[in-house]
This record gives structure tokens, C-alpha cells and sequence, in this order.
């Protein structure tokens, strides 16, 4: 059972340290667009994500694998890498390019905020696609619960914390904890208040209309739908892969 009072919210990859997060079961947050897209490609056959913080460490693992086994993914302030084989649309990552393969990923929130969470007891990726499953897995966790939002370059990003705050509310069954942390209260109170208009009010976020001007709106209304799969990304020895059992 959910100590529902051991459970915090980091708004950005700013906003904490490893060691707040060491024997604690970490969720990394980027709904736009990193933890859609990695939910995406395992569900489409992916064998693994390998995470990575910068341009510079994911070309040192290209260079050092069987390039027909590996994809080289990820953005650059929301915009393919030259050279790169996909960039950070989840529409790119269907079965007939992922399956099978292994993903170095490279984006500029997401992947640097899940490499801090190195550290933790258990890591695991969420978004609106996924977030049941993500709160079924958190009922079996004993210790602490720390949800990490990616947000944009230090700075918070609306739907992140809103999924935090759905997370929350499933886990609570709607009922904010008496004791609940400064984090938690105001990621609870953001989607009580929004939960029946989230496609809406993410397109209204800093981060949808960023990408409105790179990429148009079909990713943004991707990534607002809510349960379309079951998949857990799990961190395991520095790979994203499913969670089994």
C-alpha cells in the first residue's frame, strides 16, 4: 500500500539531486514528447531505449555498436539532429522502424532527467498513454515515490506536473492526502481543477505552443490521450525496456 505522504514532485530536472532520489522508486515525466515516444516505441516492438544526456555520449555509443541492430534518436530544442535516424515524434516510432531494435535516445528534457535518476531503486517512464499502468506498478512499491517532471530547460511545463497531479489523484482515489507535501498539493489541485479538459489546456501550455511552430499539432494531440496501452518502461542497467511481472 502507498504511503501517500512519502510521495514528492521535482517540476524540473533543476529542481533536485541523485542523492534526494537514491532507495526511492523514481517516474520520470515528459509528456511532450519523450515519455510518449518512448512508451510508443516499446509498444511497437522496441527491444530497449538507451538514454542518454547529450549529443556527445550518444555518438560514443554508435560508434560502438552494430549500427543494423541500433537507431540513432532524439531532438535538439524540439528538432531532429542532423545525422540522427528519428527524432522525438512518437509517430516515427512504429513497429515497422522499431521492432527489434535498440534506441539511443537523445532529447533535451526527458533523457537527461531520466540519467539523474540513475540512482534510484526503481525507475520507470510515464505519460497520459500509459499512466494506469504506471499507477498499478506504484501500488506495489514500498518505499518513497518521487515523480520527476522533465519540464523545459530547468523551467516547469504544464502538462508535466498535470500528469504528476493525475498520478496523485488515481493513487489517492481523488482525495488529497491530509499530510501531503508542498509538491504533491499543487500537482493534485492542477489537474483536480483541469481533468475534465486536458487536451485543451496542454495545447495551451509555453511547451504545445513551442512545438506549434516546429511541428503542428498532431504530436500534442498524440500524447494527450490517456490508457491506450499497458507497457511499463522500466530503467534496467542503464536500458529502458518493458516491465515484466
Amino acid at each position: 500500500m502507498v504511503n501517500l505522504e512519502k510521495i514528492d514532485v521535482f517540476f524540473s530536472l533543476n529542481s533536485f539531486t541523485e542523492i534526494e532520489l537514491r532507495e526511492k522508486t523514481s517516474v520520470v515525466i515528459d509528456v511532450l514528447r519523450a515519455s510518449s515516444s518512448i512508451v510508443t516505441a516499446l509498444m511497437n516492438g522496441a527491444d530497449a531505449i538507451i538514454p542518454v544526456a547529450d549529443m556527445g555520449e550518444a555518438s560514443k555509443i554508435a560508434m560502438n555498436v552494430d549500427s543494423e541492430n541500433y537507431l540513432l534518436c532524439g531532438e535538439k530544442d524540439g528538432v531532429m539532429i542532423d545525422g540522427y535516424d528519428l527524432g522525438n515524434s512518437p509517430f516515427e516510432y512504429t513497429k515497422e522502424v522499431v521492432a527489434n531494435k535498440k534506441l539511443i535516445f537523445n532529447t533535451t528534457n526527458g533523457t537527461k532527467a531520466i540519467k539523474k535518476t540513475f540512482g534510484s531503486s526503481n525507475v520507470c517512464v510515464a505519460a497520459f498513454l500509459n499512466v494506469s499502468a504506471v499507477v498499478e506498478f506504484l501500488k506495489t512499491q514500498d518505499t518513497d515515490i518521487v515523480l520527476v517532471c522533465a519540464g523545459w530547460k530547468g523551467r516547469l511545463a504544464f502538462e508535466d506536473i498535470l500528469l504528476a497531479g493525475n498520478i496523485i489523484y488515481k493513487l489517492s482515489d481523488g482525495k488529497l492526502p491530509e499530510k501531503a507535501r508542498d509538491g504533491v498539493r499543487v500537482a493534485f489541485t492542477l489537474y483536480d481543477t483541469y481533468k475534465d479538459n486536458i487536451a485543451a489546456i496542454i495545447h495551451q501550455s509555453n511547451h504545445a505552443e513551442r512545438l506549434k511552430t516546429l511541428i503542428g499539432t498532431d504530436d500534442i494531440e498524440y500524447c494527450c490521450q490517456t490508457d491506450i496501452t499497458d507497457v511499463l518502461p522500466y530503467l534496467n542497467e542503464g536500458m529502458i525496456t518493458l516491465k515484466n511481472g
